[in-house]
């Protein structure tokens, strides 16, 4: 009865948000899931879970956020009809995603959920024009060279349980197999920016975010890891999954550790609330995975279901060939990425790595008169940083708006070396002045019938290349449909089917 009354709750809420929201594949959730209620069960045995067939409906799930991606885009560009055909292509696989998803055994609906709510979230920061901090791609490090990547192709076949022990060095956790030495590898050549970067924004906010692994007794090193594979150091990242924030969690499981809405507030951008829910979400695998790191790492990354169903109670080690074999590309990928870069937190003078020396130093500022994240950064300059203060900015006060002002009297966290440029620049003077005149300006929008009169499409045809397409529209230079299709120099890589934005222009 417990159960019973479970799902029809479950059932109440989702006809709430599907009337809110009128969504098919909410429809179809609700209906799927109060069937459920009413029916009672007659078969209590586990039905047998295809991973195969679970896995393709997520690799939907991902088509349909590339086609959303593409639809934001081309609405950038003002190209609406364009848009409008992209959205409704996303809406349609979602749905199709949906249904299937329902009907198959260990499939998580959730996953298709938290797409719907990802593809509303970016539509409304693409329609305000918000600062978009994008999360690491989902599918495997999506290198640009669009090659597979070498840290699946040195997973090992077989391997030994690691056991993460409170308070033990991880040093003598991670073993420094082929897989996490590719890793170190991507880390070290074309990552390393990326990995300098994470360390950076990490040193600003670590007096949110270490404090609460000190006390459950887990090594820096790991919260450093999963920081810099996830997001970078970015609070207010989001992935084309729906994951969001420093530590990337998705809507569901967020809730499920205390990640809510506050005020309005997404928790799940709050560093030190996120490593809270990260610690707790961690010590759960532990305990269900007899403290094997690999296999708690992979649950956080490819989901707890599919993880204990591989290795119930972490009888099977993560390296088995009949645990990893069995995994996506992007979960293999994560585990070995993560202990990559928590190894180089420990040794980065062992690979000739020199993280930044940084002033992280906590400080607050007042605000003497209204002002945004954006006028803020402006006037602030490089002093104290040579990249300048925005995204810490952003970080350290990750409930404002950038575009919008903050008023006066409000207390705002930032590092103490940005304190002097605060009180020398941002209180008054010819910087505020400039950076009020720069937050009113606003680019240009050509109205919905002038953007698609200045550009047509052409959907791409067996044997079309870019340069053919150019000579068809009396375009002479390639390079204008690639910047309007976001396409990449050099190979100009176009696939049949696609609709290709041509702007307008003569040789």
């Amino acid at each position: 009865m417990k159960t019973i009354a479970n799902t029809f709750r479950r059932a109440a809420a989702l006809h709430y948000v599907c009337a809110m929201l009128r969504l098919p594949i909410l429809a179809a959730t609700l209906a799927a899931l109060a069937g459920c209620a009413q029916t009672p069960a007659r078969n209590t045995a586990t039905p047998k879970v295809d991973e195969k067939a679970v896995d393709a409906i997520y690799a939907e799930i991902e088509r349909a956020n590339a086609s959303a991606d593409e639809a934001i885009a081309k609405g950038r560009d003002g190209d609406a009809g364009a848009a409008s055909l992209a959205l409704t292509t996303a809406r349609e696989v979602l749905t199709t995603a949906g249904g299937r998803c329902i009907a198959t055994p260990g499939c998580e609906i959730e996953r298709v959920l938290s797409a719907q709510d990802a593809l509303i979230e970016r539509q409304a920061r693409a329609l305000a024009g918000a600062d978009e901090a994008t999360a690491p791609p989902d599918e495997a490090l999506a290198r640009e060279s669009g090659a597979s990547s070498p840290v699946v192709g040195a997973m090992p076949q077989a391997g030994r349980a690691v056991s993460l022990l409170k308070g033990r060095d991880l040093r003598s956790v991670i073993q420094l197999n082929d897989a996490v030495k590719a890793s170190i590898e991507e880390w070290l050549t074309w990552l390393r920016p990326n990995l300098l970067e994470a360390y950076e924004n990490y040193q600003y906010m670590r007096h949110r975010m270490w404090p609460e692994y000190e006390k459950a007794g887990l090594p820096e090193a790991l919260l450093f890891g999963i920081l810099a594979k996830e997001s970078g150091g970015k609070v207010h990242a989001v992935s084309r999954a729906g994951a969001s924030g420093p530590l990337q969690f998705m809507y569901y499981t967020g809730v499920r550790y205390g990640l809510t809405q506050q005020g309005g507030f997404d928790q799940r951008f709050d560093p030190a609330a996120a490593t809270r829910a990260n610690v707790a979400y961690l010590n759960d695998q532990f305990r269900v995975f007899n403290n094997n790191l690999e296999l708690a790492l992979g649950a956080y990354n490819g989901g707890e279901g599919r993880m204990q169903r591989l290795s119930p109670g972490g009888r099977r080690a993560f390296w088995d060939a009949s645990v990893i074999g069995r995994l996506p590309p992007e979960t293999r990928d994560y585990v070995p990425m993560v202990l990559a870069a928590a190894w180089l937190f420990l040794h980065p003078e062992e690979y000739n790595l020199r993280f930044p020396i940084i002033d992280a130093a906590p400080a607050q500022i007042v605000l003497v008169q209204a002002t945004s994240i954006n006028e803020l950064a402006i006037c602030l300059g490089q002093e104290g940083n040579d990249r300048g203060w925005f995204r810490t900015l952003r970080n350290l006060n990750p409930r404002y708006d950038v575009n919008v002002r903050i008023a006066s009297g409000t207390a705002l966290e930032l590092p103490q070396a940005a304190v002097a440029a605060y009180e020398s620049h941002c209180r008054s003077g010819k910087l505020v002045a400039t950076a009020a005149e720069l937050h009113a300006a606003k680019a240009p929008v050509l109205p919905a019938w002038q953007a698609q009169a200045a550009s047509r499409t052409h959907v791409v045809r067996r044997g079309d290349t870019l340069s053919s397409i150019a000579k068809k529209f009396r375009c002479g230079d390639v390079r204008r449909i690639a910047q309007a299709n976001r396409i990449k120099a050099p190979a100009y890589a176009i696939r049949v089917g696609q609709r290709l934005v041509v702007p307008a222009c003569s040789a």
